[in-house]
Formats: structure tokens, C-alpha cells, sequence
């Protein structure tokens, strides 16, 4: 295993990272670590390994960049079924971005779901090409530095694992291939259980838009965070911003005996099923997330109303 590594070391570190990054569920971090335990021969595989690394991570992560940029969030929708990230992390990263702004990216990659999730938005929420390549490229040096300098420290422990593993013959084979369907098996239950968590009863854009034409006068909530808002200037017309993070704290007036209807822009519904219950946790009822969100509303062609209106 040791000669095939030295062989194709600097290959499988690029196509491996690439596919991480990319958004499928294969795990990088062994292959780093490899390449590190190698490099303890040869100080300049150290350095080339990283060029890779680097090289294959801005290549897939400016593809995602580009394609929040283009595309807004509905990109995140396919990067949540092929990434098994649960789409709650879609607000965790806007969270975080609100919070660190462009400085998220560099330490994007130490955080399951934040690493995969933080270009695409990053191009949604309009930061600039430079200010991306820069601080992205900086996280991705961080982490693919992080990962060749433990196997270097490590390095007799990876030798003896690799030895272990070469003794094995075929079993070594089969015994990765087990870890990497365990590890995607875990991936996979996550998920199932994060769309478990999101299943409740949603009210359609074509409901919501009959109980506004008849008068009904529902309590529409907007779960977006406030840059998103900001950054989409409009909103259903009536509706009331509300803080998913303070929720619990400050719950709009005016709820009593009034039909709620929260929506969001996330896959799922994510935000919105999460507000929902929060309000039902809160004796409020009846409240409903719209199904698909903001983007279903004006995918039906309805009108939207500026942010300040």
C-alpha cells in the first residue's frame, strides 16, 4: 500500500479532495494524513501534496461559488441531497456568516456541513470574487496543512497502521471499503433523520394566497435571516420578519386566534418548520409553514412587496 501511495500519492490526494469538496460524501482527512506520514522521506511531497490539495479544493469550491452566485439558494437544494448534509446547516452557515462575515470561510472546513455549505452561500450572499479566493484559500491552506502536518507528526503510527493493513492483503481492501459504506450509511441515517424532524403539515401558495384574497387576514412570518432579507429587498406582502434565534424570546403580537403562516428560502422548509414549532411549542395554533417557501410564491408569479413596506 505504501508503494502505491508513493506511486499515485500526489493523484489521490487531488481526486480525493476534489470529491469532497465537490460535496460527496468521502472523507479527505485519511488521504491528508497519508501524505503527511509519507512526507516524513520527503519534505518536498509535503509541499506538493498541499499544492494539490489546495489546487483541487479552490477548483471545487469556486464551481460552488459561481453557483450561488448565479443561481441564489436554489442551488443549495441539489447541494443538500448530494452532500447528506441536513438542511438545518443551511442556516447554521448563514448564522455564522451574519456573525464572522467573510472570515467564515476560513475556518469553514473544520465544521462538518459549514465546509460544504459556506461557498455556495458565500457566492448567494454576494461576496466579492477577490474577497472569496483570498479568505477561502486561506481556510482550505489551513485545513490541508492541518491534516499533512498530523500525519507527519504521527507518521510511525500511520507506517504501522499501513503495514497492518498491507499484511491484510484483500482483507484491507474490504475492511475500507466497510469504514467508507459505514461512514456513508451514518451520513445517510443523519439525513433521514433530519427530514424526519421537518415532516409537518404545510399550507400551499395557492391556500395562502386564497385566505389573503377573502379577507381571512393570516399572520404571514418571514424566517429568513436578516441578510438574506436584506440581500433579497422584498418580501411576501404582509409579512413580519422574526428572529429564529430569539424566537423564544420575542414572539410576535397579534398571534391570538389567527391563522400563522411561516415561511423561509431554505431546502425543506427548513427554517420555517423550525419556527413552527417553536410558535406550536408556545400554545399557538393554527401555524403552518408554506410549502417551498418564498420561492414557490413568486414562482407562482404572485407580487412581493420592498423589505421596508
Amino acid at each position: 500500500m505504501n508503494a502505491l501511495f508513493s506511486e499515485h500519492g500526489l493523484a489521490a490526494v487531488f481526486c480525493v479532495v476534489l470529491l469532497e469538496q465537490l460535496g460527496l460524501p468521502i472523507p479527505a482527512l485519511p488521504v491528508l494524513l497519508l501524505a503527511g506520514a509519507l512526507a516524513a522521506g520527503d519534505a518536498m511531497f509535503a509541499v506538493w501534496a498541499l499544492a494539490c490539495a489546495l489546487v483541487a479544493s479552490s477548483v471545487a469550491d469556486y464551481a460552488w461559488y459561481f453557483a450561488g452566485r448565479r443561481l441564489g439558494h436554489r442551488v443549495l437544494n441539489l447541494l443538500c441531497r448530494i452532500s447528506l448534509s441536513p438542511d438545518s446547516c443551511v442556516r447554521q452557515t448563514e448564522s455564522a456568516f451574519e456573525r464572522r462575515g467573510v472570515a467564515t470561510l476560513v475556518i469553514a472546513k473544520f465544521v462538518p456541513g459549514l465546509a460544504t455549505l459556506a461557498p455556495p452561500l458565500a457566492g448567494a450572499l454576494g461576496i466579492r470574487p477577490a474577497a472569496f479566493l483570498i479568505f477561502n484559500g486561506a481556510g482550505a491552506a489551513l485545513w490541508a496543512g492541518a491534516g499533512i502536518f498530523g500525519g507527519l507528526v504521527f507518521h510511525d503510527q500511520i507506517d504501522d497502521l499501513v503495514e497492518g493493513l498491507d499484511a491484510l492483503g484483500r482483507a484491507a481492501g474490504y475492511f475500507l471499503l466497510a469504514a467508507l459504506g459505514l461512514y456513508v450509511a451514518l451520513r445517510w441515517w443523519q439525513r433521514h433523520q433530519a427530514i424526519r424532524d421537518l415532516r409537518m403539515a404545510r399550507i400551499s401558495v395557492d391556500e395562502l394566497h386564497a385566505l389573503i384574497e377573502r379577507g381571512a387576514s393570516p399572520l404571514v412570518l418571514d424566517a429568513r435571516s436578516p441578510s438574506l432579507r436584506k440581500l433579497h429587498g422584498q418580501v411576501i406582502p404582509g409579512a413580519h420578519a422574526i428572529d429564529l434565534e430569539h424566537v423564544d424570546v420575542v414572539i410576535p403580537p397579534g398571534l391570538s386566534g389567527r391563522e400563522v403562516v411561516v415561511y423561509c428560502s431554505c431546502p425543506n422548509d427548513a427554517s420555517a418548520v423550525k419556527v413552527a414549532r417553536m410558535l406550536k411549542g408556545r400554545g399557538i395554533s393554527p401555524v403552518r409553514p408554506l410549502a417551498g417557501g418564498i420561492d414557490a410564491w413568486m414562482a407562482a408569479g404572485l407580487s412581493l412587496v420592498p423589505l421596508d413596506e
